[in-house]
């Protein structure tokens, strides 16, 4: 596999899984500026609060947080850090999303953003919210399986 088939995981939601439920995920493409895929590429990307809605059969990320490149200058430099951003899906990808967000309590967020051929994807994923009962009694299979690969790492 030559470098550029590689996959650069950039920012991972890991509090998604904590948070919600996972369920169908998606790949999507991102259309940035010059400046943000620079930006991207230096790591500079927080996707706690990122959600997708989706408007006039379109995609779009809100919230995702992209730092400005130092570096950038003009146009691309002036933009907001969490400006709406559209992603690039199939239209029976977003009619699967639409149809999954009208069930009660399922929403869409962003998992995870990589780098793939050297081009921004996001993978998004269907969620239902947690109750506090769930997030705690994931936290206990957290702690659970640890003790029990540090019980096998001692043997």
């Amino acid at each position: 596999m030559s470098n550029d088939d590689s996959i650069k995981i950039i920012s991972n939601n890991r509090r998604a899984s904590y948070e919600y439920e996972l369920g169908e995920r998606y790949e999507a493409g991102i259309v940035l500026t010059g400046g943000e895929i620079k930006s991207i590429r230096a790591g500079h990307v927080d996707l706690r609060d990122a959600y997708v809605y989706i408007r006039n059969g379109e995609a779009w990320l809100l919230q995702a947080h992209i730092g400005a490149y130092a570096l950038a200058t003009g146009f691309s430099a002036a933009k907001d850090e969490r400006r709406e951003r559209k992603l690039l899906l199939h239209k029976k990808e977003i009619g699967a999303i639409l149809r999954g967000t009208e069930q009660k309590g399922f929403t869409t967020i962003a998992t995870k953003l990589y780098l793939k051929k050297g081009r921004a994807k996001v993978e998004i994923a269907l969620a239902r919210g947690k109750k506090q009962y769930d997030k705690r009694q994931t936290v206990a299979k957290r702690d659970a399986q640890r003790d029990i690969e540090r019980a096998i790492r001692e043997r």
